[in-house]
C-alpha cells in the first residue's frame, strides 16, 4: 500500500511536468528526482529483507502503511497480528517490530529488562513528557519509582483515596441527576475525564482543582492541550519529517509548542501553590501527598530536582492518574449499554455486596463502598477487566532494542530496532483468548464466582515485570467506585444504539467523539 501510494504520487508529478511554467517545473522536478530516489531506496531495502537469510520477523510492509491506516491504527496492527503473532514493518536503516506473542513479551518486559528502554523513542516523547517515569529509563525512572512507590504502598494514601473517590463519585450521581431528570444526552467520557482529574489533583497533589463543576477554565484549557498534544506526539512515530517540522515550528509541531506552553503554565503555577501551601501548612509526615515528596526532594537536591524536572514527573503521574480509569470507565460504560444482561448483573451484585437500604442519598450510598463490599464485587471487577482485555488504556507500547537479541520464538532483533508489543492487538487474538476473543464475556475471568488473573504478559493492560504499574490496585478502586455508584442509581443507554464507537489514535485509548448517552433513574 505505501510503495502504490508513492507510486501514485509520481506518476501525478510527472503528469505536472507538462503543464507547470518553468520555476514550479524545475521544482516539482526536484520534489520527483526526491521521490523516485525515496521509493527506490525503499523497494531495494524490500528486496533485500525479503531475501536475507538471517531469521529476522517477517516483514509486514512499510512503516509509511502506517500513515494511510493512522485513523484506525490498531486495528491496522491488529490485522497483521492475526497473520503474524511477530511480524516487521521496515524503514530505512532500521525496522519497527510489533509481537502479540505472550513469550516474546515476558522476554522484553521481564527476562531482558535492561536492553529495552525508551531509546530512541524517549526523544519523540521529550517535548511532551520530559524527563518523566514514562519516558526515561535508568536512574531517573529508578528514583521517581521508589519515591512514588513509596506513597502507593501506604495504608494512608489507600483510606485517603477511598475517601475521595467517594466524595467524587456522589459528585457525578449529582451532576447525572441534572442532566438525566432533564431528558438530556450527557457525554460520559468528558464527565469521568473531569472526575479522574479532579481526584488525581486531590489525592497525587494534595490540591482541589474542582474540573467536574466545570469552574476552572483553565483546567479545562490544560486538558485539551494535553490531549491534543497526545496525538501530535503520537503521530511522530509515522511522520518521517517531523524534526523538521519541529525545526521549522510549522504544522502539528508549532501547534505542539502552543500546547506545551499552556501545559507548563498549568503545572509551574500548580507547583507555586503547592510550595506555598507547604510553607503556610504543617503537614503531617503521614499525610504528604506525592507532590510534597517530591517538593521535600527538591528542597534537599535542587540542582538536580529543578522545577521542570517536577514539572515533568507531575504530567507523567497525571496521564497515569486522569486517562487511564476515565478511558476504562468509557469503554465500561459503552459496553454495558451493548450488554444490558451484563448492566443487570453487576447492578445486582452492587447491591448485594454494600446491602444498601432503599431511599439513601448518594453521599450515603457512596460511603458504603468500604474495602470490604468492593471485595466482594468480584463481576464488577471481572467486567472492568474484561473491559481493558478489549480496550486497554495503552493500547500500543514501545521499547527500543539496545543491543542484538534473540526473542523466545527464534526472531532475531538488531540494535537499534524498535520493539513494540500489541496490548489492542492481543485482546483480539483467538490464540491467546480462544476463538471467542472478540466477544465481550466477564464470565471468562471467574470461577465459581471468584476472579482469576491471568498472566501479566498475556494481559498487558497494566505493564509487566520491572515497569509493572504502581497505581493498579489504586486504578481498580476508583473505577469500582465510580461504577458501582453510577450503576446505583441509573440505568444507561446510548443516544444513538447503532452506532458502533471508535477510538482517537494516541497514546491512551480516547474513544474518539465522546460517550453520549442517556441516564433513567432506576426504579
Amino acid at each position: 500500500m505505501g510503495a502504490f501510494f508513492l507510486s501514485s504520487a509520481i506518476i501525478l508529478l510527472l503528469i505536472a511536468l507538462f503543464i507547470l511554467n518553468p520555476f514550479v517545473l524545475a521544482l516539482v522536478g526536484a520534489l520527483t528526482l526526491v521521490l523516485i530516489i525515496f521509493t527506490a531506496l525503499f523497494l531495494l531495502l524490500h528486496v533485500t529483507e525479503l531475501i536475507a537469510k538471517d531469521k529476522r520477523p517477517p516483514v509486514a510492509g512499510l512503516m509509511l502503511n502506517q500513515v494511510v491506516h493512522f485513523n484506525g491504527l490498531f486495528d491496522y496492527q491488529t490485522s497483521l497480528a492475526k497473520k503474524h503473532s511477530t511480524y516487521r514493518l521496515i524503514m530505512p536503516l532500521q525496522s519497527e517490530i510489533y509481537t502479540a506473542d505472550p513469550v516474546n513479551i515476558e522476554h522484553i518486559l521481564k527476562t531482558n529488562f535492561p536492553n529495552y528502554g525508551r531509546g530512541a523513542h524517549a526523544e519523540i516523547l521529550r517535548d511532551l513528557f520530559g524527563d518523566g517515569i514514562f519516558a526515561v529509563d535508568g536512574e531517573k525512572w529508578r528514583h521517581q519509582r521508589k519515591l512514588a512507590s513509596h506513597e502507593f504502598s501506604t495504608k494512608v494514601l489507600r483510606e485517603y483515596s477511598t475517601a475521595v473517590f467517594q466524595d467524587n463519585a456522589a459528585k457525578l450521581v449529582s451532576k447525572v441527576s441534572i442532566m438525566g431528570a432533564a431528558r438530556h444526552a450527557m457525554d460520559l467520557q468528558d464527565m469521568f475525564m473531569k472526575s479522574t482529574l479532579d481526584s488525581i489533583f486531590k489525592v497525587g497533589f494534595g490540591v482541589e482543582l474542582n474540573a467536574l463543576s466545570g469552574s476552572d477554565e483553565f483546567g479545562n484549557q490544560f486538558t485539551k492541550a494535553f490531549d491534543d498534544s497526545n496525538v501530535i506526539v503520537y503521530w511522530r512515530y509515522v511522520d518521517p519529517f517531523w524534526k523538521v517540522k519541529r525545526l521549522l515550528n510549522i504544522g502539528l509541531e508549532a501547534a505542539l509548542k502552543r500546547n506545551v506552553k499552556i501545559i507548563d503554565d498549568f503545572i509551574f503555577e500548580l507547583v507555586r501553590c503547592k510550595r506555598e501551601q507547604m510553607k503556610n501548612e504543617k503537614l503531617v509526615r503521614d499525610r504528604e501527598d506525592i507532590l510534597s515528596r517530591f517538593l521535600m526532594e527538591s528542597e534537599k537536591d535542587p540542582e538536580n530536582m529543578t522545577d521542570q524536572y517536577l514539572r515533568d514527573i507531575i504530567l507523567n503521574f497525571m496521564i497515569a492518574g486522569k486517562d487511564t480509569s476515565a478511558n476504562t470507565l468509557t469503554w465500561f460504560f459503552y459496553m454495558l449499554c451493548k450488554h444490558p444482561l451484563v448492566q443487570k448483573k453487576v447492578v445486582q451484585e452492587v447491591i448485594e455486596s454494600t446491602q444498601a437500604e432503599d431511599k439513601l442519598c448518594a453521599d450515603e450510598f457512596s460511603r458504603l463502598m468500604t474495602e470490604q463490599a468492593l471485595g466482594r464485587m468480584q463481576y464488577l471487577h471481572a467486567a472492568l477487566t474484561e473491559t481493558l482485555r478489549l480496550y486497554p488504556a495503552v493500547p500500543t507500547d514501545g521499547k527500543c532494542a539496545a543491543e542484538d537479541d534473540v526473542l523466545p520464538d527464534g526472531f532475531k532483533v538488531k540494535k537499534g530496532d524498535g520493539v513494540s508489543y500489541m496490548a489492542y492487538a492481543m485482546g483480539r487474538m483467538t490464540y491467546i483468548w480462544g476463538e471467542d476473543a472478540d466477544e465481550y464475556r466477564p464470565e471468562r475471568w471467574l470461577e465459581n464466582g471468584i476472579f482469576q488473573p491471568e498472566s501479566p504478559f498475556k494481559f498487558t493492560a497494566f505493564q509487566a515485570g520491572p515497569r509493572v504499574c504502581l497505581g493498579k490496585e489504586f486504578a481498580y478502586r476508583q473505577m469500582k467506585i465510580l461504577a458501582a455508584v453510577l450503576l446505583y442509581f441509573f440505568q444507561f443507554r446510548l443516544v444513538d444504539e447503532t452506532k458502533e464507537a471508535t477510538y482517537r489514535t494516541m497514546f491512551t485509548l480516547h474513544m474518539a467523539e465522546g460517550l453520549n448517552a442517556y441516564a433513567f433513574p432506576r426504579t
